[in-house]
């Protein structure tokens, strides 16, 4: 007979058992908020539409399986584009594990659902592109990725913080809004190694040969993004469906079915 000891049973504080009618009803009261809620992401996300917009005409240059190219070229013909900002620093052998486990969600329908809207997801790393494009085929990502070794893309949007290049800036806090006392919990940024990645995802909207740069977001903001929807509704066009605000902003009247069949 074995002498190991039998395992322990795990300790879980799990729900409270209820009645049927006592779930449905705690159930109907929690949806009463979560519809709240649904209506507050439908303000906030045309708030994020109303935005205005700024032109970027510096002219960056990515490395991609094709060679260099410049920001426009990463629309692949679309109006709008999706950039995560991956965290992979020329030094690393390897991508941040978190964006790797966020870039492992990326389908191909999701990239399908996103194009059918005009809109290209892409990611850019500051890593050199034979790592680059060596670690996206190790994780079998579809999804286009580009290096920005060498140029100001990072730093110019916060995605690479090194203040012998641009001021400390994370999540719109500069280094003295970081150091306050009602920001206690980021302190240990001020004391992190420079230069080190920042995750975050911007929006961009072309208008013939011109780019603008309508979103970003770093932070807690890109743990909700998932499905189109979730990524449409980061972008200056939003779902392009005839019930949102500010109105004109779809090209093809469409009505709320997420079916993206066009």
């Amino acid at each position: 007979m074995s002498s190991a000891a039998a395992p322990r049973p795990m300790t879980m504080n799990l729900p409270t058992i209820a009645s049927r009618d006592e779930w449905l009803a705690a159930r109907a009261a929690l949806l009463a908020e979560e519809k709240e809620l649904s209506r507050q992401r439908d303000r906030l996300s045309a708030a994020r539409r109303m935005l205005p917009m700024v032109e970027v005409d510096k002219p960056y240059v990515f490395e991609g399986p094709g060679g260099p190219v410049g920001l426009r070229e990463l629309f692949e013909g679309r109006r709008q584009l999706i950039v995560q900002h991956f965290m992979f620093d020329p030094s690393w052998e390897d991508g941040c594990p978190s964006c790797t486990a966020g870039c492992d969600e990326i389908s191909d329908g999701l990239l399908r659902h996103l194009a059918v809207r005009d809109t290209t997801f892409a990611c850019v790393a500051r890593a050199p592109f034979e790592k680059v494009a060596a670690y996206k085929a190790t994780r079998g990502w579809t999804f286009p990725f580009y290096s920005s070794f060498g140029s100001d893309f990072n730093y110019d949007f916060w995605a690479t913080v090194d203040e012998s290049v641009a001021p400390l800036v994370v999540n719109f806090r500069s280094r003295e809004e970081l150091a306050s006392p009602e920001n206690a919990s980021l302190h240990w940024l001020l004391s992190m190694e420079q230069p080190f990645e920042n995750p975050g995802v911007s929006c961009f909207l072309r208008d013939g040969d011109r780019v603008f740069h309508t979103y970003y977001m770093t932070a807690r903001g890109t743990e909700w993004t998932g499905g189109g929807y979730a990524y449409l509704d980061l972008t200056a066009l939003g779902r392009q469906e005839e019930w949102e605000e500010p109105k004109g902003r779809a090209d093809v009247a469409r009505e709320a079915m997420p079916n993206f069949a066009t």
